[in-house]
């Protein structure tokens, strides 16, 4: 594993070249990453990295041709790695370490539907070789990241030949306008699994 490198660590009062200087670095390992998942014939060129306190502490790239899977973009990738990292008991957390874990309940955002919700990767930001498909932008919202970074916007990404701007304005339709058939059906079934999360007296918000 290559050495950590120093990252955006978002002190107040630090300069803005050095800040800047900082996210061309972890910006240029994003591209690297993605560069490297197109040489080996691995997946597109979409690499990324997730930073906390200062260094790197998770790398992700594109490897949709390397395992078949349409889910392994880099920012899963790197999520999937960072939480690894930060909790030393995965991939199953004992509730006795939950308060030292991603797990640990803080205090969400005030326009939340709850008071608190698991930390998850609050206090990371994400850097990332082209703007995230919704997927990735989704995993980068339950994942709490404090920050987005990106290289090449939606339409540069659609100009190589991938189709997360059209995926964006698919969501915007009504259900029964989309490009994938989507129906509402038999709610009472998926309502059991809905009562017994809200009937758990020690269920765990995230």
């Amino acid at each position: 594993m290559s050495a950590p490198v120093r990252a955006h660590g978002g002190s107040r009062g630090e300069p803005r070249e050095s800040r800047m200087a900082k996210r061309k670095k972890f910006m240029a390992e994003a591209a690297r990453l993605a560069t490297e998942s197109v040489v080996n014939g691995w997946g597109g060129p979409f690499g990324a990295v997730i930073t906390k306190n200062d260094e790197i502490v998770a790398r992700g790239q594109n490897r949709v041709l390397l395992t078949g899977d349409p889910t392994a973009h880099g920012e899963v990738e790197a999520i999937r790695k960072a939480i690894q990292v930060l909790n030393p008991w995965a991939p199953s957390i004992p509730e006795t370490h939950q308060n030292t874990s991603t797990l640990k309940l803080i205090r969400a955002e005030p326009s939340d539907l709850l008071p608190k919700r698991a930390r998850m990767l609050k206090g990371c930001e994400i850097y990332t070789s082209g703007a995230p498909c919704p997927m990735c932008m989704s995993a980068i919202y339950w994942s709490r990241c404090d920050a987005v970074y990106f290289s090449c916007d939606l339409n540069a990404t659609a100009k190589i030949g991938f189709s997360d701007e059209y995926q964006y304005e698919d969501f915007k339709k009504p259900l029964h306008e989309r490009s994938i058939r989507i129906e509402h059906c038999y709610p009472e079934l998926g309502a059991a699994a809905y009562r017994a999360w809200s009937d758990k007296p020690n269920h765990h918000p995230y």
